[in-house]
């Protein structure tokens, strides 16, 4: 046996000392390649940006990152070259040619170059060979770089193309940030808001029951009781059954957005209509319960001022708009 594995390292060897220098690196830029597509991000969802008369191929990245095609990027700007003479080792143009002119790059800040060259290499939703992109933030950053340079005087009147498809891209992105455009390009809001809310509902609520303590003041279901015009009899009194439901309207789903939903699915009704615990229970105690502390003080002293139920709950839709699954999101810089 050892004599075998022997023999066929000593194959191996002289196989390898066979090959010709190109071969050798054509073996190996295979198995780069190889390595490289096992790690690279791929895309969830892609499409086309399209900002006045510009189209930009765009993509979401399995992690979340936005990005724009980095030929796409070079096409929109009326360039006819997608790539440079000077290339990294695995093929990647180091900056897009219209970008390298001496009349622009001189006006490109060090970080922005940093980011230029460093472009991310993933693979299409569709298949094909791997694209180079950059993220979508960047696409700004550039229209304002050729905007400096055409202010100093520095474009060729065959440059200027450049300067009027940056301005346009500006005016365009004024409007609606470059994040939320593809966004909706690619069809990726719809998950965004679910992991949105996901992230809000991991904060509120915990995945298992607590141990029971007393979340919800007696002041708040006796303000209800004489909102309602019911004799108050005491705190350990049978309540009306609609209690839950008042509960259920006046703080759960005016928490956070799903919260409800989320709490009815996690704490269940059983066979005979019982759930294992109080909903507070699944509450977080860092963020859940002072939320619901919070909240019940507020409702207690919406009702201690209110004259009639039906004043306290107007009060209650003006302050407190129940919190619907469909949230805004911030989409910042």
């Amino acid at each position: 046996m050892d004599d075998e594995v022997t023999g066929r390292a000593k194959g191996g060897v002289a196989r390898a000392a066979s090959l010709s220098r190109k071969e050798r690196q054509e073996i190996a830029r295979r198995a780069a390649s190889a390595r490289w597509n096992r790690d690279m991000p791929y895309t969830t969802h892609d499409g086309e940006l399209t900002i006045k008369d510009r189209a930009i191929p765009c993509a979401v990245l399995q992690d979340g990152t936005r990005v724009l095609s980095m030929r796409g990027v070079s096409r929109a700007f009326g360039s006819r070259r997608t790539g440079v003479a000077e290339t990294t080792e695995i093929g990647a143009p180091n900056i897009p040619p219209f970008l390298a002119s001496k009349a622009i790059s001189p006006f490109i800040p060090s970080d922005l170059m940093a980011r230029l060259n460093s472009p991310i290499l993933y693979r299409p939703g569709h298949g094909g060979r791997p694209a180079f992109g950059y993220e979508a933030t960047l696409l700004p950053e550039i229209c304002e770089v050729v905007l400096d340079a055409e202010k100093a005087g520095k474009l060729r009147p065959n440059q200027r193309i450049f300067a009027e498809v940056a301005s346009l891209l500006i005016r365009g992105l004024a409007h609606v940030g470059i994040v939320a455009l593809v966004d909706e390009a690619t069809g990726y809001q719809e998950v965004r808001d679910k992991q949105a809310l996901q992230a809000i509902l991991d904060k509120y609520l915990r995945k298992e029951l607590a141990a029971w303590a007393k979340r919800f003041p007696d002041e708040f279901y006796k303000e209800m009781f004489r909102l309602r015009g019911w004799e108050w009899l005491s705190v350990s009194g049978k309540r009306p059954s609609i209690v839950g439901t008042y509960t259920n309207d006046l703080v759960y789903e005016r928490l956070a957005p799903g919260i409800l939903k989320e709490l009815e699915a996690r704490n269940p009704k059983g066979d005979h209509g019982n759930r294992k615990g109080k909903h507070h229970q699944l509450l977080t105690d860092d963020v859940g319960h002072p939320a619901l502390a919070q909240h019940l003080h507020a409702v207690t002293g919406f009702m201690r001022a209110s004259g009639s139920w039906d004043q306290f709950y107007r009060m209650m839709n003006r302050a407190f708009p129940k919190k619907g699954e469909t949230i805004e999101l911030a989409l910042g810089d």
